[in-house]
């Protein structure tokens, strides 16, 4: 079996033949029930190629198929996700391992979760294949997502075409083709990418990266497109700060440049204010506990109530003062913005942020180049950062909208050394089969190399 085709169809054999039917499918049932069995197979390779333990879920509620027609998979009915779904509980190709549920009181739930057993593992095994680089994005899918908050609860919402979202739909798809044209990988050591993707499986908030995640969207709030609007779904999305810098693009390494003082500079400039050249956050405790003044004075701007309680992703440990403090302090710092804290204009300046990152990743999808977005920072091929092109690109852009320059740093160090020109040991000391063996430390990320050069060839 060499083939994801040849897999799909062996199992939609298998499973066929576990059936009791009265009656054959039709063609057009046929052509559902196939996409049903490669929908599973594809979302167990995705699962195994991040980590063998990841778990892969599967949505029960009939209702879910049926309803947000703009979102959800056209081809994928309830009737088929469960005769596969079944199907392979009863060959054992896979293990259910979490039930699915929903508390109607307190309005929350989780879904079915599941994961493949030994034996479709070995048929997965036989495969020279890595979904990221054999399976195709879909840059059809809805791309332009808006949602709303009832009870509580975020929830999807459609919503009636306008210039606006038809303009914003074209050009993330320019944006994702040029990115589905290149290569984003993560080269660390083998070792090391296993403890990576164990540590992101054990945060309750992250989930193991995933190569394939590679098609942004953008989300809008509150049901309003004058909200919200950053990209997400970017698997480098997901890295955490100290693994950046091993990002690569076709296998060169990249460099990451983030604004300065981003929300305090917009929300100034918008107001005609001046901010001054004094770090806006540091201003705050004689700039102590920057970082914590930061996470406070946005909190502050994004909340829509007067956030007397400490916001709960702000640790106060270090800092010798009560939340009520810190609150006080970043409002006398700034004056000038005291009676915009607390209205949640916080979200219309992410809307501010979206459109110049935007115009930044159109600017260079134009010349083919890749710029990964993270919110308000941007990864590129080093060459783009050590030239200057990135933060011309990032200054331009924030001048165009707001008449104003704004500073950009570099997030790493310039001449970032990657792991593998760092040997823990003399070379001249180290034998044959040692030499040989640290030839392998980045066999994954050399062998998807391979895939992918040998597949755009």
């Amino acid at each position: 079996m060499k083939t994801i085709d040849e897999l799909t169809q062996w199992v939609a054999n298998k499973i066929k033949n576990t059936e009791s039917r009265t009656r054959s499918r039709t063609a057009d049932e046929q052509a559902r029930f196939l996409y049903a069995v490669e929908y599973f197979i594809t979302d167990i390779l995705k699962a195994y190629h991040s980590h063998p333990d990841k778990e892969c879920n599967i949505q029960k509620n009939k209702n879910f198929y049926s309803q947000y027609k703009r979102y959800r998979d056209p081809n994928l009915t309830y009737r088929m996700a469960m005769a596969v779904f079944d199907g392979l509980q009863k060959l054992g190709m896979i293990v259910q391992t979490k039930g699915g549920y929903y508390d109607h009181i307190n309005m929350e739930g989780d879904l079915t979760r599941y994961r493949a057993a030994q034996s479709l593992l070995e048929r997965i095994g036989e495969i020279e294949f890595h979904p990221a680089i054999h399976i195709k994005p879909n840059l059809d899918i809805e791309t332009i997502i808006l949602r709303d908050k009832v009870d509580g609860r975020k929830v999807l919402v459609d919503y009636e075409e306008t210039s606006f979202t038809d303009k914003a739909r074209q050009n993330l798809k320019l944006i994702n083709s040029c990115i589905a044209r290149h290569w984003i990988d993560l080269k660390i050591k083998d070792e090391e990418y296993v403890k990576f993707q164990e540590r992101l499986m054990s945060d309750e908030e992250k989930q193991p990266i995933d190569l394939t995640q590679k098609v942004l969207v953008r989300i809008f709030i509150n049901n309003n497109f004058k909200e919200g609007g950053r990209f997400y779904h970017g698997w480098w999305q997901n890295v955490p700060t100290e693994y950046r810098p091993f990002i690569t693009i076709d296998s060169k390494r990249t460099q990451e440049y983030d604004f300065s003082q981003i929300n305090p500079n917009m929300i100034y400039s918008l107001y005609n204010l001046e901010l001054g050249s004094e770090d806006a956050y540091s201003r705050v405790l004689d700039g102590e506990h920057r970082d914590i003044v930061k996470e406070a004075f946005n909190a502050m701007l994004q909340s829509d109530t007067q956030l007397l309680f400490k916001p709960k992703d702000i640790d106060l440990s270090k800092v010798e003062m009560s939340w009520k403090e810190l609150r006080q302090a970043v409002l006398d710092s700034h004056k000038p913005i005291q009676h915009l804290f607390f209205t949640g204009i916080g979200n219309r300046l992410q809307f501010e942020d979206s459109n110049i990152a935007e115009g930044i990743m159109l600017h260079f999808t134009k010349m083919d180049a890749v710029a990964l977005p993270i919110h308000d920072s941007f990864i590129m091929h080093h060459a783009y950062g050590s030239m200057g092109e990135l933060e011309e690109a990032m200054r331009r852009a924030f001048y165009e909208r707001f008449d104003r320059d704004i500073g950009v740093k570099n997030e790493m160090v310039a001449e970032v050394q990657h792991q593998n020109n760092k040997p823990s040991r003399d070379v001249n000391t180290m034998d044959l089969e040692e030499l040989l063996d640290g030839d392998k430390e980045f066999s994954k990320w050399e062998e998807r190399e391979r895939l992918w050069r040998v597949n755009n060839n």
